[in-house]
């Protein structure tokens, strides 16, 4: 199978809301909108692509209908530090305050309207320990 896109989709009952969280706090764009559907793409990089939509809107199978699980959306970015004085301003919640991780991330986690987290990474050099773990062309700088 060769892909020519990739983009996560958020079931939610939250549509409108979820979305506008993107656009305004993550500087996605609306690409497609509509009450049960919309598709973002982020204002500074059009690869980057995130849809949202209604939760039993009737494109979704009904088996797949059932509650899903909780999602992580990880955006890394060259800032975190800036992203997170900047969503400490806004009121964000943050669940997880900006932290250096040994397995080789700075970051920092806070939630979308619709209870997905959204976690804020740079990558760093990770410990001697994780160094290990990681293939070689995938060991952060």
């Amino acid at each position: 199978m060769k892909s020519t896109q990739y983009y996560p989709v958020l079931v939610t009952d939250k549509v409108a809301e979820t979305a506008a969280f993107y656009v305004e706090k993550f500087r996605f764009q609306p690409a497609f909108e509509s009450d049960w559907y919309v598709h973002l793409q982020s204002s500074e990089d059009p690869s980057v692509n995130l849809a949202i939509l209604q939760t039993g809107h009737e494109t979704i199978p009904v088996d797949g209908n059932a509650p899903a699980p909780s999602v992580i959306l990880n955006f890394e970015v060259e800032d975190p530090d800036g992203i997170h004085a900047e969503a400490k301003r806004n009121g964000l919640p943050i669940l997880k305050p900006l932290t250096d991780e040994a397995f080789g991330q700075r970051h920092f986690i806070t939630r979308d309207p619709s209870g997905n987290l959204v976690d804020i990474i740079k990558p760093i050099p990770p410990s001697a320990e994780f160094a290990a773990m990681y293939s070689g062309d995938a060991l952060p700088q």
